[in-house]
């Protein structure tokens, strides 16, 4: 088996989908996983305008109307939170997607005081906080205010991880990366594109340059920038497609530099980073 071919079976990519039936799929799963855990009622998630919040989103304030409608229950409430460093430049963006999910709750939790006051305190140690790191602890930070709504709200945290991403490792280590269920895991970024299609999105939310935006110095840089490779060059990889010896290298040491983060900390019977 060759590594393309491994990297696909381990993120369970298909070459080709059925947008209904991967929607239908997700919605479902997010259920299963409410029926299994009945002393959880709500599903949270920070909504960003991008791509992947708001196809996660909507799937799960569907996930979460349909709960209601069968349980009788109508304790379970999806809830939808802004989080913004100060004021984000593309919010406009964020409220279009927020208009398209319609979720049962939305909240704005300002992160810009929690990450301010991070970096002052480390710096006060005499190390130097660079901006890449910043952008770390802003993403750590809209973790921590998740978990600590699920923990007010009796929820469980949505990730919004999926195929492209993660064969990159295009996330911070326990800050978008954290989370208790994904519902995109499996599609990549095209795929995620035809479901939003088929959930009537407004095309402006899905056809937007997919952005990271943590960094203050390299503002609004594009994924593909930081990355050195598109996402058509991504997806065409995952779907077992040839991309040229330039992109697939790329990829593959993506793949590799990243691994660290598809798993839990390290443990003495752990041998994968050894190779």
């Amino acid at each position: 088996m060759s590594l393309q071919e491994d990297i696909i079976s381990q993120l369970g990519v298909k070459p080709v989908i059925d947008p209904q039936e991967e929607i239908r799929r997700s919605i479902d799963f997010l259920k299963d996983y409410l029926q299994k855990h009945p002393f959880l009622k709500t599903f949270v998630l920070g909504i960003s305008g991008g791509q992947d919040s708001t196809l996660a989103g909507r799937l799960a304030q569907l996930a979460m109307e349909e709960m209601r409608a069968e349980t009788g229950d109508a304790s379970y409430q999806f809830v939808a939170v802004r989080l913004p460093y100060g004021v984000q430049a593309d919010e406009a963006d964020a409220q279009k997607a927020l208009v398209f999910i319609q979720p049962d709750i939305s909240l704005v939790v300002n992160i810009k005081e929690s990450v301010d006051t991070m970096e002052r305190a480390v710096e006060a140690t005499g190390t130097d906080v660079s901006d890449f790191n910043k952008g770390n602890i802003k993403a750590r930070s809209r973790m921590i205010a998740q978990y600590a709504l699920a923990g007010a709200y009796s929820g469980a945290v949505i990730g919004t991880d999926h195929a492209a991403e993660n064969i990159t490792g295009f996330f911070t280590k326990f800050g978008d990366g954290g989370a208790d269920i994904l519902p995109l895991y499996r599609l990549n970024k095209r795929q995620g594109k035809q479901l939003l299609q088929a959930l009537g999105a407004d095309p402006a939310l899905y056809e937007k340059v997919p952005i990271a935006d943590l960094e203050e110095e390299k503002p609004g840089i594009a994924d593909e920038v930081a990355l050195g490779v598109t996402y058509a060059e991504i997806d065409d990889y995952l779907e077992g497609k040839s991309v040229s010896p330039e992109a697939q290298a790329t990829i593959e040491n993506w793949w590799h530099k990243g691994q660290h983060k598809r798993h839990l900390p390290i443990t003495v019977f752990d041998t994968f980073w050894r190779s």
